[in-house]
């Protein structure tokens, strides 16, 4: 049986307020209060008395620090407005780094080295994090070898299909190889790249592009999703020109632009990352073929950096896995407003919601748990949020959400502008 979590809007003041109809048994697994990480990569701990921790793995610095940094104010902010409880347990919160100011990203060495400390502390009962797939693929292993596990991992962001699932674009032996001790202790709170590929191809054929030009950056991320968009255009009929990868070091991309508008391609997918010199190749694949149309995953967020990042190109069209907070239910609408005047006024990134539904479940796992992170870990796939921030949230047993809407952001004026939320066909995420 399932044991099912309550999670909605509370009175008037705070985002959300929790009603708890939960069977759970033990005991607190810690009574002295949460043993700090290492202060090295991570934050000063937050409501120190409480039993439990949480720890969050973003990258913090780079070119998406104000995406990333506004993502660990709302896991926060989640906290706080639950009076650091998860049903009959205390909670605490560190917000830990997973990127290097060598780097300006995330970081091979550091999410290996984050993990492991992760896995180390015994206080610690789940993991809000990563934001890269990458990173994912590091981590998710380590944790789930974590002594008294697994340790549970539910992020906000990862959006590679091997992560939890296999399917086009994905490497041989995914997804098992990432849960060697057999036991699942990952989930993501957004659509994966099957999902999002349908999306853009689906956007594609909505903006009449019959030729696609498609880049891969050759990571895990940017491969995946490039070849997912590359699968389900073809699925509808678009003649992908060519499917190709670039260097994300390179100097200079005009020899790439003039391939590409050589090419006759009425657009260009780029499957990477905005940190990974995607504002270059995107300044001067728009000089060099100015009549392409560019169309970006949700590595190149958030928009607005984009744009100041390329020098100032509009008009570009980037998918996120999710809703636009426009579009948010209920609870989701008094999240944005009550967040963002926590925060002084900055407006929301679409991030963000998501990392304080990623809180959300993180909670209704250690409320229905028994206190131990194995107990974390199992709940984690039974819980049911009907009244969260994203309405209904509720994960399959691989870790996957089970509602998938896709929003693609239009570049105007330096912005990002709703261009339309996109829910793809079934059959085209299958070919994806």
């Amino acid at each position: 049986m399932k044991n099912r979590i309550m999670l909605g809007s509370a009175l008037g003041t705070v985002l959300i307020g929790v009603v708890l109809a939960v069977t759970v048994g033990g005991a607190f697994a810690h009574t002295t209060g949460a043993t700090p990480l290492p202060a090295a990569t991570c934050s000063p701990i937050a409501n120190p008395s409480g039993d439990l921790l949480i720890a969050s793995d973003l990258p913090l610095q780079g070119s998406g620090r104000s995406q990333t940094v506004q993502m660990t104010k709302a896991i926060r902010y989640v906290f706080t407005n639950l009076n650091w409880k998860a049903g009959k347990y205390t909670i605490a919160y560190q917000s830990c780094d997973d990127s290097t100011a060598q780097a300006g990203k995330w970081d091979s060495a550091t999410c290996q080295s984050n993990a492991t400390s992760d896995a180390a502390d015994a206080s610690v009962v789940a993991v809000i994090g990563t934001f890269n797939s990458g990173c994912a693929e590091i981590e998710i292993p380590i944790n789930n070898r974590a002594p008294n596990g697994p340790l549970a991992m539910v992020s906000p962001a990862n959006t590679y299909v091997g992560l939890t699932h296999a399917g086009p674009g994905t490497q041989p032996g995914e997804p098992a190889k990432y849960y060697p001790t057999g036991k699942r202790n990952y989930a993501r709170v957004v659509a994966a790249d099957d999902f999002q590929g349908a999306a853009d191809a689906t956007l594609a054929q909505g903006l009449k592009i019959t030729k696609l030009f498609v880049l891969n950056d050759k990571e895990a991320y940017g491969q995946g999703v490039a070849t997912n968009t590359k699968n389900a255009a073809k699925k509808l009929g678009i003649n992908v020109v060519k499917y190709t990868a670039y260097d994300p070091k390179a100097t200079s991309y005009s020899s790439l632009a003039l391939q590409i508008k050589s090419s006759g391609a009425q657009a260009v997918f780029i499957g990477g990352l905005i940190c990974e010199n995607g504002g270059k190749l995107i300044k001067d694949i728009h000089t060099g073929a100015p009549n392409v149309k560019i169309l970006l995953p949700d590595g190149f967020t958030p928009v607005d950096g984009t744009v100041q990042q390329s020098g100032g190109v509009n008009g570009t069209y980037t998918s996120v896995a999710g809703l636009p907070n426009s579009a948010l239910p209920v609870a989701g609408q008094q999240f944005v407003k009550k967040f963002q005047a926590w925060v002084g006024g900055a407006a929301v990134q679409p991030y963000s919601v998501y990392a304080g539904a990623a809180a959300e479940a993180v909670v209704a796992a250690i409320a229905a748990s028994d206190g131990t992170r194995a107990g974390v870990a199992d709940e984690l796939f039974k819980i049911h949020v009907p009244q969260g921030i994203l309405g209904n949230l509720s994960f399959n047993a691989n870790g996957d959400v089970t509602a998938n809407p896709v929003t693609v952001y239009l570049a105007k004026n330096g912005k990002p502008v709703v261009y339309k939320v996109i829910v793809p066909k079934n059959s085209l995420v299958q070919a994806a």
